[in-house]
């Protein structure tokens, strides 16, 4: 508990863009969060007041980090599980815990779990032999898909696999490996549910998520042509999910739809996500004052969309040079003056994810042009073409 606010401190391990925004969401708390960075660079080091210094693989580091703090939680899934067990043996309250958090860390535990659960998925396999490659391929029709059990994201440790040949390497390198049947993808959706530990849940609209390159680029709230019924089913799963595996905290869940309109789970994370970051102006409560009610055991926000339309776009570093960042803004704001910037506070290196931008409208097609327009501009430092 904090002594001169009174209200219990919230510690979350992690320095990143996830940290800063919920610091923001913090301070209409009155709260100031404690962020563990790896460097005082990091974007939550550079604005919060409470900032340790060290690594989330050290124990030592995690255990001072943790002293004085009314609970603990993340802005991403790397800490190791046995750390986290030893955080809560000490009597930290760690949320979400090793148990819940272990099925967001591993892929090939979340997909035995999800299937003994019998969520829908993509037909799946763990291989450990070239033949069990070559078997699986064969079963379910090449390509396939190879994915590391642990560590990858934005489409890293994820391999197009033409035939068994290239999964002999990624084995002799000793990746842990899962096989997936490749899904005819129409489109991609993601839900986003809340936790607390007395039990109380709430979900989001159900949102699509546009992919390029394995990094999400855009995401349209509501999900664009989803029938009630079915957003609700995917709602309800969601749900289910955070239940099941004892979340506590947020839940995003996203799901590949095939040709037929079919969806099946293909990842989880127990934390704010980049699906959900629309929710900061486009919802009545954003994901990441949810996350910090939901792991102080607060009753949950209303989840309601605040306009018919919400479009979040990422904001990517363009090449090196060109027109600074600030002289950038102020040509968007003149242009746009109604969608809002988040910058991270991130060196710009071409590619990397340095912030995103959120328009709010009526019409889908005019509202998704004006957030493609504001961080073309952001990127580029000029019009789309």
């Amino acid at each position: 508990m904090d002594t001169r606010t009174g209200l219990p401190v919230v510690g979350m391990i992690g320095g990143g863009q996830l940290a800063r925004m919920t610091h923001q969401s913090a301070i209409a708390l009155g709260q100031s969060l404690r962020v563990l960075a790896t460097s005082p660079d990091d974007g939550a080091a550079l604005v919060a007041a409470d900032v340790h210094v060290g690594s989330h693989l050290d124990l030592a580091a995690l255990r001072d980090f943790a002293k004085g703090c009314d609970v603990v939680t993340f802005d991403h899934e790397h800490v190791p599980g046995e750390h986290i067990r030893a955080l809560a043996a000490d009597g930290v309250a760690v949320y979400p815990s090793a148990d819940a958090l272990q099925y967001a860390q591993n892929k090939r535990l979340m997909r035995e779990r999800l299937t003994a659960m019998g969520a829908p998925m993509p037909r799946w396999r763990p291989v450990n032999r070239i033949e069990d490659v070559r078997d699986f391929g064969d079963e379910v029709g090449w390509p396939i898909i190879g994915k590391a059990a642990t560590g990858g994201y934005d489409g890293k440790g994820v391999w197009v696999l033409t035939g068994p040949e290239p999964a002999a390497e990624l084995l002799a390198q000793g990746v842990e490996l899962i096989v997936e049947e490749k899904v005819t993808l129409d489109r991609e959706l993601a839900v986003q549910v809340a936790r607390s530990p007395f039990g109380q849940v709430a979900a989001y609209p159900v949102v699509e998520t546009v992919q390029e390159d394995g990094i999400c680029v855009e995401v349209l709230a509501p999900a664009p042509g989803l029938g009630e019924e079915q957003a609700a089913e995917i709602q309800q799963l969601g749900i289910r999910i955070a239940t099941e595996l004892g979340v506590v905290g947020m839940l995003a869940v996203e799901l590949f739809v095939d040709a037929d309109g079919r969806f099946s789970v293909n990842e989880l994370a127990m934390r704010p996500h980049n699906s959900g970051h629309w929710t900061i102006e486009g919802a009545r409560t954003s994901q990441f004052e949810q996350h910090l009610r939901a792991v102080l055991d607060y009753p949950m926000g209303d989840t309601s969309a605040a306009a018919p339309v919400v479009v979040m776009a990422n904001v990517l570093g363009g090449p090196d040079g060109g027109m600074p960042i600030d002289e950038r803004l102020h040509h968007l704001f003149a242009a746009e003056p109604g969608v809002k910037v988040h910058l991270y506070g991130k060196q710009v290196r071409p590619g990397r994810k340095i912030g995103h931008v959120t328009a709010l409208g009526h019409d889908l097609a005019q509202t998704r042009a004006r957030a493609a327009r504001a961080a073309h501009w952001l990127t580029y430092g000029e019009e789309p073409k």
